[in-house]
């Protein structure tokens, strides 16, 4: 009993001693870290705004009103006018003059119930999506058999098979061998099983690319082929390899539905075919086509008090396509932006120069709304310190690249200083950069010769998860790191304001391209004022 007495003891004094250190050093840990953010004297309205985006987020009210309420916000839709209705209103709640400035039309369509179902050989609810500006049933029924395209050896082969499409709807995209991402693969499978299905589905693609070549027209031009042979309808299925993704954009039809179908239940439909099993379907929409309707940027501005003709701006494109609710593109961008607006009204409602907010509409077609927006103010263009975008999803920022101007290091790293290193301290940065050539709303500016900046965030697996697909919901987005986007945005909008002068709009001269020939700036683009889909 006695040894057992001192081995309990020593064993207790041995765990105290083991908890007292251990205790010692992560205190000691917290005591450096909280050393190292101290070094970091922090300006007080870079405190107050840091206070404010952090305690006082309307960043979920925000996303749940455009998101869940507005939903998503194709350009030519009541989604779209709800939108900048919307944007309007809540700019002006905040105190923010805001209005919606017109700059062009588009072919206007609305969404109406969809209904998709399998008749034959069994009953199955189908999952799928009547694709943008598609053509609808008007409301009733059609049911017809299912068909893909044939296997053909040239194009008037192809063109005696045409009229046996009348009356039928017809599958025009290639059925996927594994609806498994190939992460999935990865994690469990086999290298020979892994291989396998590799050179399977690299076969399978070059035999449908074989199948579209030897029709003698363009994938783009198959669906107007069938429905002026008189197919009743397109079924497509644009799989983006993840777990129930599909990419969701415009129809190319103009008389027959156009309809997307997961990967899942067009892969049964196409095996059924195949096989040689009858198969019917029934569709049913009630879309509308609203003829032409007018297509706006919602731009509000918070007044500059020493230098108003001198502007920053704040970028986001507020249109989405219709697969989901816009969430990761370009929600998180329109929301961001906003929270950064109602932050600096609140703490800074008299800046130097006067802050605008951009939310653009039409970028999915074109860039449109911001293309046109710097063809319609040179003034503004002329005298702007500095743009700074948000699109590409829900990520926290994390690189930013300088867009081609010599001088940018010296005034992006000195905004940046200002903003804490918690936020900064792993955005990896790019100077000078190089101009970008389209890809979002900052090329409209940098085109025109503007320092503007795309906040690129990490992924998130935006590509395949969300990036225009019926995924891209309220659900995908991370608050905490769009707390970091709207914290280092606005410290950085703020310092760019304050500049004493206007910054040196220098820019580099830019490498050879693989011709040879000397690197060109990316020249200014007309807009499309006028559209009628995709």
């Amino acid at each position: 009993m006695k040894r057992t007495n001192l081995t309990y003891i020593l064993s207790k004094r041995v765990l105290g001693y083991a908890l007292f250190f251990t205790f010692f050093a992560l205190d000691h840990g917290f005591a450096q870290n909280r050393s190292q953010q101290g070094s970091q004297v922090l300006e007080p309205i870079v405190q107050k705004i840091v206070a404010e985006a952090n305690h006082n987020s309307q960043l979920e009210s925000l996303a749940f009103e455009l998101l869940d309420v507005v939903g998503p916000r194709l350009v030519g839709t009541p989604g779209m006018t709800r939108a900048n209705e919307w944007a309007l209103a809540k700019f002006e709640s905040w105190g923010i003059t805001a209005q919606n400035q017109k700059f062009g039309e588009w072919r206007g369509w609305e969404r109406g119930i969809s209904h998709i179902d399998m008749i034959t050989p069994r009953v199955k609810s189908l999952a799928g999506t009547q694709l943008a500006w598609s053509p609808s049933t008007k409301g009733k029924s059609i049911q017809a058999e299912v068909i893909s395209l044939p296997d053909v050896k040239d194009s008037l082969s192809f063109h005696k098979w045409l009229p046996s499409v009348k009356g039928k709807f017809v599958m025009i995209s290639m059925p996927q061998p594994t609806g498994r991402p190939d992460h999935n693969w990865e994690e469990y499978g086999t290298k020979e099983s892994i291989d396998r299905m590799k050179v399977s589905r690299d076969s399978l693609a070059v035999l449908w690319n074989n199948r579209i070549k030897a029709s003698g027209v363009s994938a783009n031009s198959i669906p107007a082929m069938l429905e002026d042979a008189g197919a009743v309808g397109i079924l497509t299925s644009n799989w983006s390899k993840e777990f129930g993704a599909n990419k969701i954009f415009g129809a190319r039809s103009y008389k027959a539905p156009s309809l997307d179908i997961s990967l899942e239940d067009y892969g049964m439909l196409y095996r059924l075919t195949e096989k040689g099993i009858s198969t019917k379907i029934s569709v049913e929409t009630a879309s509308k086509d609203l003829g032409n309707v007018p297509s706006f940027n919602t731009i509000a501005e918070i007044k500059g008090s020493q230098f108003p003709n001198e502007y920053v701006i704040l970028s986001a494109h507020l249109d989405s396509w219709e697969g989901g609710s816009g969430a990761t593109d370009n929600g998180t961008g329109t929301i961001a932006m906003m929270e950064v607006a109602r932050i600096l009204k609140k703490i800074l409602p008299n800046p130097k120069r006067t802050i605008l907010i951009g939310l653009w509409g039409s970028e999915e077609q074109g860039l449109n709304g911001s293309r046109s927006f710097v063809l319609d103010n040179p003034e503004i263009i002329e005298n702007t310190q500095a743009v700074f975008n948000l699109d590409n999803g829900t990520g926290r920022v994390e690189r930013i690249n300088g867009s081609g101007f010599v001088h940018a290091y010296d005034f992006v790293s000195r905004w940046m200083s200002a903003v804490p290193a918690y936020v900064t301290k792993d955005i990896k940065t790019e100077f000078p950069g190089s101009p970008g050539g389209g890809g979002s709303d900052h090329s409209s500016f940098v085109a025109a010769g503007v320092p503007a900046f795309m906040l690129s965030s990490l992924s998130w697996g935006y590509f395949s998860n969300t990036w225009h697909t019926n995924l891209d919901t309220y659900d995908k987005l991370v608050f905490d790191d769009l707390k970091y986007n709207v914290i280092l945005t606005a410290v950085m909008a703020y310092k760019a304001s304050e500049e004493g002068k206007l910054v040196n709009r220098e820019q580099r001269v830019l490498p050879a391209g693989s011709d040879g020939k000397p690197g060109i700036w990316p020249p200014i683009r007309q807009p499309r004022r006028t559209g009628v889909g995709y």
